[in-house]
């Protein structure tokens, strides 16, 4: 996808998601978020300050391993998912980044909505 493609996809999960939770405009992190809710697969619910960074976390693991970067590992016993990198991801400029992160959040929702 070009970026103008990613940034017009982008557009309409942001409110498409907006809608479902009847919510603000979701931004990259609260996307990650929600995504490392649904990974870890035990609903919503209360979540400490450092619980949402492990979520974000588990969300940019389970995204990277789209791409060969991280692996399943395993669960810890809180059913916690722990990832290991198993390929180095490359340095990529912010604006690499910010797209790579939008198309893989996009791949992840089209296959998730699907």
């Amino acid at each position: 996808m070009t970026p103008a493609e990613i940034n017009t996809k982008w557009k309409e999960w942001q409110g498409r998601i907006a809608e479902d939770f009847d919510s603000d405009t979701p931004d990259i992190k609260v996307m990650l978020f929600l995504i490392g809710v649904q990974e870890l697969g035990k609903g919503p619910g209360k979540f400490s300050k450092r619980q949402k960074e492990e979520l974000m976390h588990i969300a940019n693991c389970k995204l990277f391993s789209m791409m060969g970067f991280y692996e399943l590992e395993g669960q810890d016993q809180d059913g916690w998912p722990h990832w290991k990198l198993v390929n180095p991801i490359p340095n990529y400029t912010l604006l690499e980044q910010e797209m790579t992160i939008k198309s893989l959040i996009i791949a992840y929702l089209e296959e998730m909505y699907a």
